[in-house]
């Protein structure tokens, strides 16, 4: 296992880092697809049951990504840590890196559960979601919080392979759960066949099934076929120094993430002012934004253990050269994506409602918000490099100001004097001004490293 891991630490701190960024972010693409395709085809099948399914499925994207945030957080925290390790060559210290974030994961998964599942209708109802769609929620929710600790598991255990450079076998995982789910949704929702029909629940058990099912194959890949997790309890020093590395870096993280699903949470509370169709149409946006941004959050998942490695083999050469290339390439890729969404948002709009209502206010969010894009790219690959080199409280910070005083409160100022078209614009000149941020944080940091580095030869 050791000879292994160091090939591909070689491969990762020496050759190509435009190769090594191309061949860590390919794999990705699919996988990432296939993970955020749950919710899109669990919203398109939903969307049969009638406007009200879809507005109460809406209504629960900011609180299931909560959970989500916290899965990726954590696992951005291992990644760091454990590629962090092997770019040095500490190899036993990686092994134990990636035995305890997996005790830590289920502790502060199954913490964040219980409290969601205590508070569930307050959550709900103060994101703006009314009395009458409460039982629908409930019934995705229940089931869909406590299978929602295996996907935080699954996360970080991805995070782990790639941090060992593999970034294939995390994206047939997450591919072939996502196929799973697909075949699952329509039988369970309509109840085809011997299958129950269980309507908006039967989505949820779709979900927790594929879940399930790439769970225990991860478990045995980490476990016995790569051995880089250990199969016995770590000691309580282990414990203690490898989960103090990993927090330090993943809780920080965590909560920069979940600034995402909170502000996500407030514009639907916003978007609720101009009634249920408003909402139906901001959650379908919500869930096609994951696609549209695909190669961004595949490359947010596969730059960090390029730069952590380099970081950890003290070159920042390297790291700069990485960050700037995708950088640039994501604002040229991001505009093309918006120039097709603009050219296909009558047919988008009309796969998911036939309300003429929805229909026209998911069309106005295709036409306005994926705009912003390219710019989100800028602020999500920023972030994702500054845990890389463990600066998890300036990335948290950027989030923090991203969340309180450019996203939120310019689609809000936007809304009040423009209606829904100041809201979705507002929400973009945002993202445009927080990019601009990002990128000299970034920047100033790696120059600062650079400068470090000479003083000290």
């Amino acid at each position: 296992m050791a000879e292994e891991s160091k090939n591909r630490t070689q491969n990762l701190v020496e050759g190509s880092t435009k190769e090594a960024l191309v061949r860590m972010t390919t794999p990705m693409i699919i996988g990432m697809l296939m993970l955020f395709t749950f919710s899109l085809v669990d919203t398109w099948f939903i969307s049969f049951l009638g406007t009200e399914s879809l507005t109460a499925i809406s209504f629960t994207f900011p609180v299931t990504f909560t959970v989500m945030s916290l899965a990726i957080g954590l696992g951005i925290g291992a990644s760091a840590v454990v590629a962090s390790y092997l770019g040095s060559s500490q190899f036993d210290r990686a092994k134990e890196a990636a035995t305890v974030i997996n005790y830590i994961s289920f502790a502060m998964a199954l913490l964040t559960v219980m409290i969601c599942w205590t508070l569930m209708d307050q959550i709900f109802l103060l994101i703006g979601a009314s009395e009458h769609l409460m039982p629908l929620i409930r019934e995705y929710m229940r089931i869909w919080f406590p299978g929602s600790i295996l996907i935080v598991l699954i996360m970080t255990g991805n995070s782990v392979l790639r941090a060992y450079g593999d970034t294939k076998t995390p994206s047939i995982l997450m591919a072939a759960a996502g196929f799973l789910n697909a075949t699952l949704d329509p039988l369970l929702i309509f109840g085809v066949g011997p299958f129950p029909e269980l309507g908006i629940q039967g989505a949820a058990w779709a979900t927790v099934l594929s879940w399930s099912a790439s769970f225990c194959y991860l478990s045995y890949l980490l476990l016995f076929k790569r051995e880089i997790v250990s199969t016995s309890f770590p000691s309580l020093s282990v414990m203690s120094s490898s989960g103090r590395n990993m927090l330090r870096i993943g809780i920080p993280a965590a909560g920069a993430n979940m600034m995402t699903p909170f502000a996500a949470g407030v514009m639907t509370a916003i978007a609720a002012s101009y009634g249920d169709s408003t909402v139906a149409a901001f959650g379908v946006g919500a869930r096609i934004e994951p696609i549209a941004t695909l190669l961004v959050l595949a490359m947010s998942m596969s730059l960090p253990p390029l730069i952590s490695q380099n970081y950890g083999a003290n070159r920042l050469d390297r790291v700069k050269e990485a960050y700037l290339l995708s950088i640039k390439f994501i604002l040229g890729w991001q505009l093309l994506i918006y120039g097709i969404l603009a050219i296909c948002a009558e047919f988008i709009a009309s796969v998911f409602s036939n309300d003429p209502e929805v229909i026209a206010a998911i069309k106005l969010f295709i036409w306005i918000m994926p705009i912003g894009y390219g710019f989100q790219g800028v602020i999500i690959l920023t972030n994702s490099s500054l845990n890389a080199l463990h600066r998890p409280a300036s990335a948290l910070y950027l989030s923090i100001a991203r969340f309180f005083i450019f996203y939120v409160p310019l689609a809000y100022l936007g809304s009040l004097f423009f209606g829904i078209i100041g809201f979705f614009a507002g929400a973009v000149a945002g993202n445009l001004l927080m990019a601009l941020i990002s990128w000299r944080t970034l920047n100033q940091t790696i120059s600062e490293g650079l400068e470090s580095k000479e003083l000290t030869a």
